[in-house]
């Protein structure tokens, strides 16, 4: 595993988008009739399509002190973002840390972080390579320290089943993305003019 280099961290790695996403009454509320996809539990773990139907979470919400909250969404690009929240942090929204996150099989050192809020729990949010998922599914446990100082410890038992189940929700949104432009008869990835000095695909950020 090696760490990302972040850009701005990603525009704040689309922090609006995960602390709606994690609200209760988002989750509560998305009628089925109107995603491709319905939100469904799997083994612990629920997954979800996001809001603006680019690509799906799975969210799970551990006892314990503060009741922790881990996010990890996967965009139809490819491109992924995880949160960790807990009501009793005192991280501020905006704050940029670095933390370290050690899986079963490898880590991140130093990793950038972005301070989030939502629905009153604070934390933080964070992107990495694109084969952090697989490095998720197959691991059993995610440490995550300040320095010396341990954040959190968390079980990821389930997370293989959970990760294929939120491979297959993004798969139904890349697959309507890819008819859609098809009807259009033109890309909407393609930028407005692909000669300016900042071209870049519409559907990615820079990392």
């Amino acid at each position: 595993m090696r760490e990302l280099v972040h850009a701005g961290v990603r525009g704040a790695v689309r922090w609006t988008f995960i602390s709606v996403a994690l609200s209760a009454g988002l989750l509560a509320s998305a009628p089925a009739s109107a995603q491709a996809y319905a939100m469904r539990d799997v083994e612990g773990w629920t997954v979800a399509a996001s809001k603006d139907k680019r690509g799906c979470f799975l969210t799970r919400t551990y006892e314990g002190a503060g009741g922790t909250t881990l996010l990890l969404g996967l965009d139809i690009d490819g491109s992924n973002r995880l949160s960790v929240l807990n009501d009793n942090w005192s991280i501020k929204r905006m704050d940029r840390l670095k933390l370290n996150f050690r899986l079963s099989s490898g880590g991140y050192s130093r990793q950038q972080v972005v301070g989030i809020e939502s629905d009153g729990k604070k934390g933080f949010v964070t992107n990495f390579e694109t084969k952090f998922p697989d490095y998720f599914a197959a691991s059993k446990a995610l440490h995550i320290s300040r320095g010396d100082v341990p954040v959190e410890q968390l079980s990821l038992e389930g997370s293989g089943a959970a990760v294929a189940e939120l491979r297959r929700c993004v798969g139904m949104y890349a697959a309507k993305a890819v008819a859609g432009a098809r009807e259009k008869g033109r890309s909407d990835q393609i930028p407005r003019d692909p000669f300016a000095p900042d071209a870049k695909r519409k559907s990615r950020e820079k990392r």
